[in-house]
């Protein structure tokens, strides 16, 4: 696979309106579906939306998608097989053009399809491949580069199957580590955003027997000040309030169920004090939510993925943004995963891939007033 350099990552050129760059995800799970509907809703009206698109897909499998939904139909003028560009490809084993070679640039509300090279492997809904695997991840790469390149202003990512990105030879567990990879980012953080709350995650996508060896003063602070950071520049807030959970039941209830509250976590919030980041905890977490903690802060840091993204689903599922904060790009994605068992019956949701791509646009408008 070819290098990504990193040049241009001043993620974004001068232009009249943003650009963003989208990836298919899985041609076999909910992604092409929820793309389609994202793109109606985001295409559709109020003129402060009308953003560019590079869609990094599969022509084939976004036309089944397309026909499925709308039977007898006449495709959308992207899907109707014209192109713009005679595109050229990288080496053999990579299925999107390079924009070191082309440059395409969307204007208002244009769609512009950067089409997979054809042929690899019928759609088959619901059906976990490791063909499916390396598209999905070759329409990131390809989106990475659109930002670092400045062709676009932000990356938003459909889903990806874990399961089918090993098939695929991928070794990262998930897109959060494969963009820090591809990147160069050395510090990177997996916030989740939705009406309710913003959640936090000191340890990402990582099995909970290892939570508690892999937490620590020097990671916790880390994530403090990386989070802190994302309030202020990328969500307008200018003190951010942010409150840190325990790791262990009743937030180790003085020892005597776990002591990383008082070894880790408690010392990391004194030296973020000291260091001028307004926070509070160890926080019991079922507790704290119950209470409704989580109104009165700006965002809650998790110890990991299941104790903050629970009760954010359960408070509004269908309707949050993953966002990665440390990146020198703007990505974010929706809440959920492939739902195989969905794909292919038109019955997806398509209102978290819609608030990603809204989310994604507010960022871009927040960094260039304050660049």
């Amino acid at each position: 696979m070819k290098h990504i350099s990193g040049k241009g990552s001043q993620c974004g050129k001068k232009r009249s309106h943003p650009v963003l760059a989208v990836s298919m995800g899985d041609m076999n799970g909910i992604g092409p579906e929820v793309i389609l509907k994202m793109l109606a809703g985001l295409t559709g009206g109020r003129s402060e939306h009308r953003a560019g698109i590079l869609l990094f897909a599969s022509r084939d499998a976004m036309l089944h998608y397309f026909q499925l939904a709308n039977p007898g139909a006449s495709p959308p003028y992207w899907l109707s097989g014209a192109s713009r560009e005679e595109w050229r490809y990288y080496e053999e084993s990579f299925a999107f053009p390079s924009f070191e070679e082309k440059h395409v640039a969307p204007g208002p509300g244009e769609i512009v399809l950067v089409p997979a090279r054809e042929g690899m492997e019928r759609v088959s809904p619901g059906t976990i491949t490791a063909c499916s695997g390396k598209l999905s991840m070759d329409a990131v790469s390809a989106g990475i580069e659109a930002c670092l390149m400045g062709e676009a202003d932000a990356l938003v990512t459909a889903p990806i199957s874990k399961e089918a990105i090993h098939l695929a030879g991928y070794r990262v567990p998930g897109h959060t580590e494969y963009l820090a990879e591809r990147t160069g980012a050395k510090k990177i953080g997996m916030m989740l955003v939705n009406k309710a709350m913003r959640i936090g995650l000191a340890t990402i996508h990582l099995p909970l027997r290892d939570v508690s060896g892999t937490i620590s003063v020097g990671l916790i602070t880390e994530r403090l000040h990386l989070y802190n950071q994302a309030l202020k520049g990328d969500f307008g807030i200018t003190d951010p309030r942010i409150a840190v959970l325990g790791l262990n039941p009743h937030a180790g209830d003085g020892g005597v169920l776990g002591t990383e509250e008082q070894d880790v976590i408690e010392p990391a919030l004194e030296l973020a004090r000291d260091e001028g980041i307004d926070v509070t905890g160890p926080w019991p977490a079922d507790g704290f939510f119950g209470t409704g903690g989580h109104k009165e802060v700006d965002m809650v840091l998790a110890m990991y993925h299941d104790q903050g993204l629970i009760p954010l689903k359960l408070a509004g599922f269908g309707g949050g943004v993953n966002v990665t904060a440390g990146l020198p790009i703007i990505r974010t994605s929706p809440d959920h995963g492939t739902a195989f068992p969905l794909a292919g019956r038109n019955s997806a949701d398509g209102g978290s891939m819609l608030a990603a791509s809204m989310l994604a646009l507010e960022m871009i408008k927040r960094r260039s007033t304050t660049s």
